[in-house]
């Protein structure tokens, strides 16, 4: 037996003790004992790692292994706690949850599911809502949403939902209307995308000189700002740029 197999062995007998010892879930220890290598490094990344270095990455790298080996597993977890306590937050994450795999049906009917009694008009929920209608390209619908969150809850602010208010105008033909929430938000939204489709828009209403300037001044403040912005904007500045020329 070479010296790699026993140390592989002492490894898993070693995993495998602390598993029964820490009281972790019983399964680990079928993982381990039958997919060696997978199911040891698993083991490490997702328990040992968190509690022995813990921080952001530490958490991140545990999510990201338990997504990889059970993907359902929020979802689950989510919908059990709506089932039994049915409450905003709960609803909201599963609508949250649903939207990330593109399931915008089942998505929508749980944030509409949500908005009854006393949160008939709840923001979150509304806006949870008009998001997955938009990805359906329900855009009328979307924007009936966000009118209504309006409507009955005046002081509520969300620089997300106000980009997406004008995206559905512009998406209705609402051109007009789209480019006076783009000017508003111009200023105001917290990165490049509302000031890219805003320029892109101008241009889509024959003001090539305006857009013009909106895309420059978009890429000269970006200049100004720190590298990680430049980074996190790439996206939408290498688009302004595109269409500069």
């Amino acid at each position: 037996m070479s010296l790699i197999t026993i140390l592989s062995l002492a490894v898993q007998a070693g995993l495998i003790v602390h598993v029964i010892k820490t009281g972790r879930n019983s399964l680990w220890i079928w993982a381990i004992a039958l997919i060696p290598i997978a199911g040891a490094l698993a083991y490490i990344v997702v328990e040992l790692a968190p509690a022995v270095f813990g921080g952001e990455a530490a958490r991140k790298a545990k999510k990201g292994v338990q997504r990889a080996l059970d993907p359902d597993r929020d979802l689950r977890k989510v919908s059990a706690q709506v089932a039994i306590a049915g409450d905003v937050d709960s609803r909201k994450r599963l609508g949250e949850q649903l939207f990330e795999r593109q399931q915008y049906d089942q998505a929508i009917q749980a944030y509409q599911a949500g908005l009854t009694g006393i949160f008939e008009h709840d923001p979150t929920l509304l806006l949870g809502l008009a998001r997955a209608q938009f990805a359906k390209q329900e855009f009328t619908a979307a924007r009936e949403s966000l009118d209504r969150l309006i409507q009955h809850n005046p002081d509520f602010k969300s620089a997300e939902g106000h980009l997406l208010y004008a995206r559905a105008l512009e998406a209705e033909g609402s051109l007009d209307k789209a480019a006076t929430e783009y000017a508003v938000l111009e200023g105001n939204f917290p990165g490049a995308e509302a000031r890219l489709r805003y320029g892109l828009l101008l241009k889509r209403l024959g003001r090539a000189e305006d857009a013009r300037r909106v895309l420059k001044e978009l890429l000269e403040s970006a200049q100004l700002a720190p590298r990680h912005y430049r980074k996190a904007q790439a996206e939408w500045l290498e688009q302004a740029a595109r269409e500069i020329g």
